[in-house]
């Protein structure tokens, strides 16, 4: 291997400004030099490099997340629950006093008593129930409790009332002749007096407001009420409310008619004609009279029942509608069995009262007032009984609290919309005190916005209560906002659940800006959720500060922690732009990302530029490893705002910061680099040269591999902006990389001499591990610096890559591609012996043996020795192994050609069946050597010397020639040109040769300059027995000599067109006082010129264009066949040779 040794880098040769790394370790220890590249002291001492690449392992690491942007899946990690939000008890409803306390209580036992009305079937009908339900909520004792009672129901009955809509009608039938009606309706109450309520299954008597009935009592006229008429129409809308007193709730009903106008009369007279009816028998006879009109006008007889314009009619019993009310269609009934009714009628019923004989009535407070204190107390009371710790409680009320509360509600005749408010402004203020869960809370703004559409305007007490109510909650919301990432961490999927209700709720409150004449915010609530979130921001920054990087901290500490800080941050941004963003955009139009990342990476820039200036003068290579970190992790900042599509990082407050760390950069990639040989020297040390489980490398090219790959890595992530710093530092490091991996094989070299060998081996297992080594490294370091590419904008691109690094990369692999051509060269060398052994073995095998025979033993020893190859080499190597033997083969056949002279023909064509016999062996059907790589080279000398051991003289002596009318297109014009016209006369039967001008010749005197003159010879010389050459006269001091001679030679036509038949011109330089010169030759092939491929019919032809031959020397083919020739001892090829000496001496001889 001592060879090995001896291969200089060109590597190395072009890195002029960077010392060697073996000149480096060769300097004197007592020199002078301050190379930093060899710290005494600092951050990384001198050892094996592993503590080093570790911790560049791990911030390789750290990048490795941030090269996409997140997904919402992998930061929602964890299901658990939220953050307990704050809350305070004073931000809820005003305490009561113990007065205000009795009233209320008095409040519900009073709506529970008196209830009235039809319990639903999720109600709680039994009154006792409800009674206890109050007791456990107000907390009172059995004796108070039931002295309460006694109090309530001594107090004055409440006063009863039914609010009517009549909505609206279907499907009636039809009275006018156009095939509609021109329906209205009558409505009213009939009382119990003389028409008591039989209970029983018989059926109960219609009643009719415009039939003869007889009752002993008059009927108000404040208990009848009309609708408009609506024309034409058998779908009638009305939309018309009514509200009648009722006497008893138990045995009153609510009587509806439906009648068909048909009367001139308008209806605002029929309703005043009703209102002077007195009893029934005078509306009866009233409408019976519109009747008569209406039949008079008509069609119809008079003789006809006067009940066809009846549509129908409904009697519902006061004591049948439920508590809660009811919006219902009822199915119209006749009055009689001879009526024809059909069709439905909506109405909307609720049973309220009017006078309350309680405490809180008969002080002022209205029914909105004594809900909401009511709704207080029994959601407090329910929260505390179902999860008083839990943040997910929905609001859901017992059944007898939904009970109690619906009767009131009724009773209190609250809309609606009125309910929906006071749902939301309990429970808003609740949640500020006892934590609910926001679906509730959106769920009840969702129910008011519905109403909100539909009814009229609140009071403006009210609605200035509920306005007070949004300013609470937003007041809260932006608090837990302003906190969002205590209380709504991105990593829990239920905190984000929570914050996006939040968000909607919040969006909800917007949408009633509009609606308020008194507006609950005095800003826009977007631009205070803004204004809350940059607050946020920076309160969250400023802890994260004082908690990692106090400034008042030294310098080297409060860098370590502002490494950390940059990493939260980068964390944070990701959180912000993966979850917050979307929910923030997408619900309440906020740009939460840009606001966010533009407020953290202004304050990191304003504190980074500060700490830089203050360490710069402070230089160390712990402070360089430490800047080196916190750049990269600013870089991913910068890449992580480019990254998103239309961000323009220009107007960021990082740009132009990686100026102040241009020198930490430097100082730790010189670190680098002798942290590298540090763990390629510890990864050979330990190297065994064997080849690592499921591989055919060892371990220590695994580590350079990896080592180059982290250092490529690196350069990616440390992304330098500036174009020119950053050729500058990706030529140090492509430099350093260069020279780490011929360092690497100067270290391999050593490894393999200090093996022992075995003796007679002729693999060596350790050989073919370190060129695979080479291999692997070569492809490695190759790839690593294909990606120390910098910008663009740097000088020296070349097709976008920069020049000094293609150079770099190029002058490296020739080197690698040097190295292991050697140690291939070395691992066959021990080859060669049992090579030349075999192919003497036939070249001394008998010629009665067959070729196979003779040839087998080569054969076997090839294939055993490439089986064992191909399982210790990798496929690039088995190539290079393959190529070397081929031509070790190829050698050995040659010098065995050229030991045995004058053998017979078998000889040679044994030899012959060999070399094909090799080539189908190295090509494999394909998988081996490519057949044109095996038939180049030194298989065309061999090929060539065994086709024209198996010619005859005179093919050789064509041969000669055929070899230099070949020359003719391979040829440049190095030396010179020859200009001639060549033609034949066939009149006379000779060849004209004429011998224009020369131009170019080498220069083969002391002055500069030749004395040229031009032989012209006819060949082969059986071709041509009777014919001289010829010669012209020499022209003294030039290089572009004209001649202008003209040659004729004798030659019948037939034999020019033999094959191999030409003209040789030999350019001589004529020398007075010694030999002469060979200046250069062509030769131009008869066949081809004018009189011989087409005769010549009459005239000149001394008019042909001149030739332009371009002057060369021999070539080894050419002299291959002169050397066969001189083998031969014949007679013919003895004087074809001695002919040749005889015109060189001619040619040396005086003109």
């Amino acid at each position: 291997m001592s060879t090995l040794l001896e291969i200089k880098s060109s590597v190395l040769r072009q890195v002029q400004v960077c010392p060697s790394f073996r000149r480096r370790t060769e300097e004197e220890p007592g020199s002078a030099s301050a190379d930093p590249q060899e710290p005494a002291t600092g951050a990384w001492k001198p050892g094996d490099g592993v503590e080093f690449f570790t911790q560049m392992r791990l911030i390789l690491k750290k990048g490795e997340g941030r090269r996409s942007l997140p997904c919402p899946e992998v930061l929602l990690r964890s299901n658990s629950p939220a953050p307990t939000e704050p809350v305070d008890p004073n931000r809820g409803l005003r305490a009561l006093t113990q007065e205000e306390v009795e009233m209320l209580y008095e409040e519900a036992l009073y709506t529970v008593l008196y209830r009235a009305g039809t319990m639903g079937p999720d109600q709680v009908d039994d009154q006792e129930a409800l009674l206890s339900y109050l007791q456990q909520v107000f907390g009172t004792s059995p004796e108070e409790h039931a002295e309460a009672i006694e109090s309530v129901k001594k107090a004055k009955a409440p006063t009863y009332a039914l609010k009517v809509s009549v909505m609206r009608a279907k499907n009636l039938l039809a009275k006018d002749p156009n095939g509609f009606s021109d329906p209205y309706c009558m409505l009213g109450i009939l009382s119990a007096s003389g028409t008591p309520r039989e209970p029983g299954p018989h059926k109960e008597p219609r009643f009719s407001f415009r039939k003869g009935a007889k009752r002993g009592s008059p009927l108000p006229a404040k208990c009848i009420q009309v609708t408009e008429v609506k024309s034409s129409t058998l779908n009638p809308v009305w939309k018309e409310h009514f509200l009648f007193e009722i006497e008893d709730v138990s045995t009153d009903q609510l009587h509806l008619d439906i009648w068909d106008h048909d009367d001139d009369v308008s209806l605002v007279e029929a309703c005043r004609k009703l209102n002077e009816v007195i009893g029934l028998k005078g509306m009866s006879r009233y409408f019976k009279q519109i009747v008569k009109s209406a039949r008079a006008n008509g069609k119809a007889g008079p003789t006809e029942d006067h009940t066809d314009d009846f549509l129908g009619c409904l009697n519902i019993p006061i004591w049948e509608v439920p508590v809660a009310g009811e919006d219902r269609w009822f199915k119209l009934e006749p009055r009689s069995s001879a009526s024809r009714v059909q069709g439905d009628c909506q109405l909307v019923l609720k049973l309220i009262t009017t006078q309350r004989d309680t405490g809180m009535s008969q002080r002022g407070r209205s029914g909105f007032l004594s809900y909401l204190l009511l709704l207080s107390r029994l959601l407090q009371f329910e929260h505390r009984a179902e999860e008083p710790n839990s943040s997910s409680w929905r609001g859901e009320l017992s059944a007898p609290a939904a009970t109690v509360l619906c009767m009131h509600g009724a009773q209190s005749n609250l809309s609606a919309l009125q309910l929906a408010v006071l749902h939301w402004q309990v429970s808003s203020r609740h949640h500020q005190t006892c934590t609910l869960d926001y679906s509730y809370l959106l769920g009840l703004l969702e129910d008011m916005q519905a109403h909100w559409e539909e009814a009229a305007s609140l009071p403006q007490e009210q609605e200035e209560s509920l306005a007070d109510s949004f300013s609470a909650f937003s007041e809260f919301a932006l608090r837990l906002l302003r906190q969002l990432r205590d209380y709504f961490p991105a990593t829990n999927s239920t905190a984000i659940r929570r914050l996006e209700l939040l968000l909607k709720c919040l969006d909800k409150l917007q949408l009633f800006q509009p609606s308020f004449e008194v507006c609950p915010f005095e800003t826009e609530l977007n631009t205070d959720i803004t204004a809350a979130l940059k607050r946020g921001n920076r309160e969250w920054y400023d802890r994260l500060l004082n908690a990692k990087s106090p400034r008042e901290q030294p310098g080297l500490q409060r860098l370590a922690g502002l490494v950390e800080l940059v990493d939260t941050i980068y964390e944070d941004l990701q959180s912000c732009y993966s979850i917050y963003a979307s929910l923030f955009h997408s619900i309440i139009k906020i740009d939460f990302f840009t606001l966010t990342f533009r407020q953290l990476e202004r304050l990191v820039a304003e504190e980074v530029w500060v700490l830089t200036e203050d360490l710069s003068s402070k230089m160390t290579l712990e402070v360089a490893s430490r800047l080196f970190e916190l750049y990269l992790s600013l870089a991913d900042i910068q890449r992580f705002w480019s990254s998103i599509l239309g961000r323009d990082s220009r107007s960021l407050a990082l740009v132009g910061i990686h100026v102040p760390f241009l020198p930490a950069v430097k100082l730790w990639l010189q670190v680098l680099r002798d942290q590298a040989k540090w763990r390629l020297q510890g990864a050979v040390d330990v190297d065994t040269l064997e080849p690592m489980e499921n591989s055919k490398h060892s371990s220590s090219v695994a580590t350079a591999s990896l080592c180059f790959s982290h250092i490529q890595e690196l350069w990616t992530c440390l992304a330098w902006p500036d174009p020119v710093q950053a050729q500058g530092l990706g030529t140090q490091l492509s430099q350093d990389l260069c020279e780490a991996a011929l360092f690497y094989t100067q270290l391999l070299r050593k490894k393999v001499d200090t093996q022992p060998r075995a003796s007679g081996e002729a693999v060596s297992e350790p050989l073919c591990v370190v060129l695979n080594n080479v291999e692997l490294l070569r492809r490695a370091v190759g790839q690593a610096l294909r990606g120390l590419a910098w910008p663009e904008g740097a000088s020296g691109l070349t097709g976008g890559f920069p020049r000094s690094l293609l150079n770099c990369t190029q002058a490296l692999d020739e080197d690698l591609q040097r190295e292991a051509c050697t140690v291939t060269a070395h691992l066959t060398s021990k080859m060669v012996g049992d090579i030349r052994k075999y192919v003497q073995h036939i070249s001394l095998s008998p010629d009665s043996i067959q070729n196979d025979e003779a040839v087998a033993p080569l054969m076997k020893y090839l294939d055993e020795k490439l089986a064992l190859l191909n399982a210790l080499l990798v496929k690039e190597n088995l190539n290079r192994v393959l190529e070397a033997l081929w031509e070790l083969l190829l050698q050995a056949i040659l010098q065995a050609l050229g030991t045995n002279l004058d053998v017979s023909a078998d000889f040679y064509s044994r030899f012959h069946f060999t070399l094909e016999a090799l080539v189908t062996f190295f090509h494999a059907d394909g998988q081996g050597l490519p057949l044109e790589n095996l038939r180049d080279g030194s298989y065309k000398r061999l090929e060539e010397e065994l086709r024209l051991h198996k010619c005859s003289t005179r093919e050789c002596i064509e041969q000669y020639y055929l070899d230099k009318l070949k020359q003719r297109s391979l040829e440049h014009n190095r030396c010179g040109r020859l200009s001639v016209r060549c033609y034949y006369e066939a009149a006379e039967q000779r060849l004209v040769v004429e011998v224009l001008h020369a131009a170019d010749l080498l220069p083969l005197d002391a002055n500069g300059l030749s004395d040229p003159f031009v032989i012209v010879e006819l060949g082969p010389p059986h071709f041509f027995p009777l014919v001289h050459s010829q010669r012209t006269q020499v022209k003294s001091r030039t290089l572009h000599p004209v001649y202008d001679e003209l040659f004729y030679f004798s030659v019948p036509a037939e034999v020019c067109r033999r094959r191999g038949a030409c003209v040789l011109f030999t350019v001589m330089d004529h020398d007075w006082l010694s030999t002469n010169d060979f200046a250069g030759e062509a030769a131009l092939g008869l066949g081809s010129i004018g009189g011989i491929v087409r005769p010549q019919v009459g005239g000149s032809t001394r008019t042909g264009q001149p030739i332009t031959l371009h002057l060369r020397r021999p070539r080894a083919q050419v002299r291959s066949a002169l050397r066969m020739l001189e083998g031969r001892t014949n007679r013919e090829a003895q004087e074809f040779v001695k002919r040749l000496r005889e015109l060189e001496k001619f040619m040396e001889a005086d003109p």
